[in-house]
């Protein structure tokens, strides 16, 4: 995957398939420490301890709507990041949920862009109307945040997937974020 975008959309739609019904992406640039951390939690049927220690293995998919059986996601951004001077890790409790975070040494050459997350954002939005989403980005200082829940009772029920509103979140999300992640 060419950008961070691609994996918090492939890890989302995991969260997704599992039974979520809030999915939780939360991104953090620390320049002191040289730090981008991603996070990617949902509250869905989560895994037991067999499964966590096999969802690292490329050949491996709890999918079982597909003939093939691999699941790239996860694996691809773990490389991504162990690659970058970072660390992976993944939590998961049966039941619970799963939390994966993925830390990346902010100014490796190695290190992909974010990507467009506005676009992201706008197709889990679009295609998932009823879970609910909260995006918040920090860096030195400043943030910014996106919660689903806050913006329907907003919407005071227009479609929260109708194209108008999905490209006011596109756009607020980017230019929110142009520049500095």
């Amino acid at each position: 995957m060419e950008d961070l975008s691609l994996h918090i959309l492939d890890i989302a739609e995991n969260s997704i398939d599992a039974d979520a019904v809030k999915v939780e992406i939360k991104i953090v640039v620390n320049e002191a420490d040289d730090r981008f951390t991603l996070t990617i939690s949902d509250n869905g049927k989560g895994m037991d301890a067999e499964t966590l220690k096999m969802v690292r293995d490329p050949f491996f998919s709890t999918k079982t709507a597909r003939k093939k059986k691999f699941g790239l996601g996860i694996p691809l951004l773990a490389q991504a990041a162990e690659e970058c001077n970072g660390a992976f890790l993944m939590e998961s409790d049966a039941g619970k949920g799963t939390v994966i975070t993925a830390v990346f040494q902010n100014s490796h050459i190695d290190r992909k862009p974010l990507g467009d997350i506005g676009a992201t954002m706008a197709v889990l939005i679009g295609g998932h109307p009823d879970i609910d989403f909260l995006l918040s980005c920090e860096r030195d200082g400043l943030s910014y945040k996106l919660d689903t829940v806050e913006l329907k009772k907003e919407l005071q029920g227009v479609p929260i997937n109708l194209p108008d509103v999905l490209k006011l979140i596109k756009e607020d999300i980017n230019d929110a974020l142009e520049g500095e992640f």
